[in-house]
């Protein structure tokens, strides 16, 4: 078989993948999870089921590489929003980066309850999975800014000791999966963070607010007032062009 001939099936191959996963995220947006399945994403494409397992071998694994997809989308926004303001103080390429994600996730309320809504359980949890390599490459932007934050700064940390023998055991062993990248004081003041941030995001995005608030924008700046007072960072509105309206 010539290179040609492989190249060639290669491709045809890969556009059907791609074609796939947009079937999957239109499935998703316009009759939600419960409709993705895999002989509707083959009733779409004019296939039939068995032969859509010649691309991906169970349900599983078709969710995983999907959601793999949409980690790197929101991967590749918070890093491009970075990446914008490189000459920035930390504070303000951090303060980006959460307004990037809020922005992707506001837009993508679909993707973004796939993604984070059903966490893969630790003991299904593989390594070397795309979906797994995909988030950890979306955890890495805020951890990789709040690790130059600490070695540059240090910000307040509680005394390990004083915290809950349980508490301690499990932030070592974070602090461990991470290298040592902060140690386990610093790692409570960023999970801490992050879990507020994403707790309010979650919140927004899943309508769990809607009976008090018609637009959140403020209360999610209040929040990142007060995270950026946390990690002794100096706080700065957020520009226009970031989607802020005009006061």
């Amino acid at each position: 078989m010539s290179a040609h001939t492989t190249s060639r099936r290669d491709r045809l191959r890969q556009a059907t993948v791609e074609e796939i996963h947009v079937t999957v995220r239109r499935l998703l947006v316009a009759q939600g999870s419960a409709a993705v399945t895999i002989n509707a994403v083959a009733r779409e494409m004019g296939m039939s089921g068995p032969a859509l397992y010649h691309y991906y071998a169970s349900h599983d694994e078709l969710v995983g590489a999907v959601t793999a997809g949409f980690f790197r989308e929101l991967a590749e926004k918070m890093e491009q929003a970075r990446d914008a303001h490189a000459d920035a103080p930390i504070g303000d390429r951090l303060l980006s980066v959460c307004r990037a994600m809020r922005a992707w996730a506001i837009a993508h309320p679909a993707e973004f309850g796939w993604i984070f809504a059903s966490p893969i359980a630790p003991p299904n949890r593989r390594q070397d999975s795309v979906r797994h390599q995909a988030a950890l490459r979306f955890e890495q932007v805020l951890l990789d800014l709040t690790v130059e934050l600490w070695q540059a700064q240090p910000f307040p940390v509680p005394d390990l000791a004083g915290l809950p023998a349980s508490l301690r055991e499990q932030l070592t062993a974070y602090s461990a999966t991470i290298e040592g990248r902060l140690p386990p004081e610093a790692a409570h003041v960023f999970l801490t963070c992050w879990i507020r941030l994403y707790g309010l995001l979650c919140m927004e995005v899943l309508h769990q607010l809607d009976f008090a608030y018609t637009d959140l924008e403020p209360v999610f700046e209040e929040c990142l007032r007060d995270l950026s007072t946390k990690l002794s960072l100096d706080y700065s509105e957020p520009p226009l062009t970031e989607g802020r309206r005009p006061s």
